[in-house]
């Protein structure tokens, strides 16, 4: 089969195609015929040697697909060949066939392609495991995420918004505010005009909770922009995670700062993200309040140009 192997550390021109055998399904796997894969921030960082794979995962980038089963495992009663499907996986998505765990994979959504469905597991396991599942964000509460045209913030926007929040986002230029504004964000925040502390100060009396990807200064930010008993998420560190910042406010505003990375989390949580999305979040897409916002698609062969966009942050959805 074709793939895309990580030669070694480094930019996109790490990125390199290559053949490999078919992977065979264990006995809980099913092996999926891939049409897509999403691209998404952890295959950057592997591509860059900062978040190598887990112990028994495939080393090639890819953690979200959608395809068609063309093999199952001796355990596997749910999937049947010929089933299309979207799953999250550990890796290896960036090829022609993936396995994965057949509790990690969701039926196709009423109204959406295959393409568009590949773009669903690892943006809306991360905000429903952390917001909903891990920070609890309720009907009424104020909620604040940065880059909210990008593939976690459009997910985030279009969540929050769904289960009654009231939802702030911040983003640059006027193009990208404009999608987070049609995604259901009450207040948009261009982040080179407003400072977002003061707007989240003083129009909304600090943020329930925050969504952050960015790091570096945003962090001791966050913490001003926070509502006395608000919850933080940290999803990455954009602009770095190595900074010197006073914690007294923590105390004093009684805050929790927190954050995740899904693909090491035992396989019996990301089980329990799936229940719990099909329950919850699949009816409200195959009724169109939320749908999965499409930035642009590349061949298998040029996923170097695919990272060049998601590192240049001028997409919109994701690729």
């Amino acid at each position: 089969m074709q793939v895309v192997e990580i030669t070694e550390a480094g930019g996109p021109e790490v990125l390199v195609p290559a053949t490999r055998p078919v992977p065979q399904p264990r006995a809980d796997q099913v092996l999926v015929r891939v049409t897509a894969a999403g691209v998404n921030g952890p295959d950057i960082m592997q591509r860059r040697g900062l978040y190598p794979p887990p112990a028994g995962a495939s080393d090639l980038p890819g953690l979200e697909i959608a395809g068609t089963v063309v093999a199952i495992g001796s355990d596997v009663t749910e999937w049947s060949v010929g089933d299309q499907l979207c799953a999250l996986t550990d890796g290896g998505g960036y090829a022609e066939y993936c396995v994965v765990l057949a509790s990690h994979c969701l039926p196709i959504p009423k109204g959406l392609s295959l393409i568009e469905a590949a773009g669903i597991p690892e943006s809306f396991f991360a905000v429903w495991s952390n917001v909903f599942m891990g920070v609890g964000l309720t009907s009424g509460e104020t909620f604040l995420v940065h880059g909210g045209a990008g593939g976690i913030g459009t997910s985030a926007i279009q969540l929050a918004k769904a289960f009654g929040a009231r939802v702030y986002a911040t983003d640059s230029p006027a193009e990208r505010c404009a999608a987070c504004t049609q995604l259901g964000a009450d207040r948009v925040i261009d982040y080179h005009e407003e400072d977002f502390v003061e707007v989240m100060r003083n129009e909304a009396k600090g943020a329930n909770v925050i969504l952050d990807i960015v790091g570096g200064d945003y962090i001791a930010r966050n913490i001003r922009a926070a509502a006395p008993d608000a919850r933080i998420i940290q999803l990455a560190f954009n602009k770095g995670s190595t900074i010197e910042i006073n914690l007294m406010p923590i105390m004093l505003k009684r805050l929790v700062y927190t954050g995740s990375t899904l693909r090491s989390r035992p396989d019996s949580f990301k089980t329990e993200i799936t229940r719990q999305i099909r329950e919850q979040v699949w009816p409200l897409i195959e009724a169109g309040t939320i749908k999965p916002l499409l930035s642009k698609t590349f061949p298998l062969a040029q996923a170097a140009d695919a990272h060049r966009l998601m590192e240049s942050a001028t997409h919109i959805g994701k690729i």
